[in-house]
């Protein structure tokens, strides 16, 4: 019998107007009934509007938080998001290597919905070297990946080649998110070992996109921490962060982009 929740850590930064980063996450944790916990690589000072100001933490902090929850509470699934620094990064792979995590999903937050850029250009390389081998998959919106294959991925039919020039860069999986494809059709492709799996889906009419892409990589992790075959915890994830989104299509938090409703599920 098991005597807990699934347990999600988040490896990420914190969001002060509290839609992405991990706010978005333990919001998204305990409304599929996760048990969620944090590591945090940074402090932002942002809003619905930009991010005003970063703050990373010292690696030497971010191990000392992975290595008390890892050896107390345990972890059946890890998150990754905003990673600010080539020391953070190698911090983060060498807790992979020593708790032998396992179920790892890789949010490479690289730029704010605002168009704010979080990450150094440096980061990048180190990133995909240490990183991308060691996750079961990553989650880049088409901007991300587009600057990890060198060019501009604009179309749906450009989706599987750019997902496999993912994997030759190291990634063991690859799900890429089709939100910044233009038209009321937006496809995201997903490619691993099993093979490919494609969703397409009507483009939800809202301002409020703020923390997508960590909401779908938190409710992944998720699905995987339930023991889900990745397929079906992405399956799973976006059903779920479609629905945020049309919950929170009225409402008017802030004068920017506002975020996703993470609680619809809790109230039914």
């Amino acid at each position: 019998m098991t005597l807990h929740p699934p347990r999600v850590l988040s490896i990420a930064g914190s969001d002060s107007g509290g839609g992405a980063g991990i706010q978005a996450d333990l919001k998204t944790m305990a409304a599929l009934g996760c048990y969620g916990m944090t590591a945090i690589t940074a402090i932002t000072a942002q809003n619905t509007q930009g991010v005003r100001a970063i703050q990373g933490l010292p690696a030497a902090l971010l191990e000392q938080q992975i290595d008390a929850v890892v050896e107390d509470i345990g972890v059946d699934a890890v998150k990754i998001g905003m990673l600010h620094d080539p020391d953070v990064v190698r911090t983060v792979a060498r807790a992979i290597d020593r708790h032998r995590l396992q179920r790892v999903v890789l949010d490479p937050v690289m730029v704010a919905t605002s168009g704010d850029r979080l990450i150094a250009q440096e980061t990048v390389a180190v990133l995909v070297a240490e990183l991308f081998p060691r996750v079961t998959v990553i989650t880049p919106n088409l901007d991300e990946a587009g600057w990890f294959v060198g060019h501009a991925i604009t179309t749906a039919d450009a989706l599987e080649g750019a997902a496999r020039a993912l994997r030759t860069l190291g990634a063991r999986g690859v799900l890429l998110k089709g939100g910044h494809l233009s038209g009321p059709v937006l496809t995201d492709l997903l490619l691993d070992d099993a093979g490919v799996a494609r969703w397409d889906g009507d483009r939800i009419d809202t301002p409020n996109t703020h923390g997508t892409g960590c909401t779908l990589s938190s409710a992944i992790a998720c699905g995987l921490a339930r023991g889900l075959a990745l397929v079906d915890a992405v399956a799973q994830a976006r059903d779920y962060v479609r629905a945020a989104l049309q919950a929170s299509a009225q409402w008017r938090l802030g004068r920017g982009h506002g975020p996703l409703d993470h609680g619809w599920a809790q109230r039914g």
